[in-house]
């Protein structure tokens, strides 16, 4: 489960691969994504999204990876409650928050694969 958060955060954190993958689907190399899958991760079938440190041992090592998924969690948040769910991939790629979001994704990225 640890090897798919780091996948969906890969994803959260590459723009260009969100527009080939997700708007595009240009790729024949790329398998199906949307961001949905992402989401349904952090907040249906996780429940990371609820509360992160419940998953230390679990999926996350210690309390700076907890952090920093509540960070992305966050970012995603609020770009929820200031449009809404039902948008687009395209159109939440083209909000000024999603910049937000890719930059804490990177974040939590690097925190999951170095620990820093």
């Amino acid at each position: 489960m640890r090897e798919e958060l780091v996948s969906y955060l890969a994803g959260l954190s590459d723009s260009d691969y969100q527009f080939r993958a997700w708007v595009e689907r240009s790729s024949p190399n790329l398998a199906y994504d949307e961001l949905d899958y992402t989401i349904h991760f952090l907040y249906d079938d996780t429940g990371l999204a609820e509360n992160a440190y419940t998953w230390i041992g679990l999926v996350l090592k210690n309390d700076q990876e907890a952090r920093a998924i509540e960070d992305v969690v966050q970012a995603i948040d609020a770009l929820f409650d200031k449009y809404g769910p039902d948008l687009s991939d395209k159109e939440y790629l083209e909000k000024e928050e999603w910049a937000r979001i890719v930059c804490v994704s990177k974040d939590a990225l690097k925190v999951l694969l170095h620990g820093k």
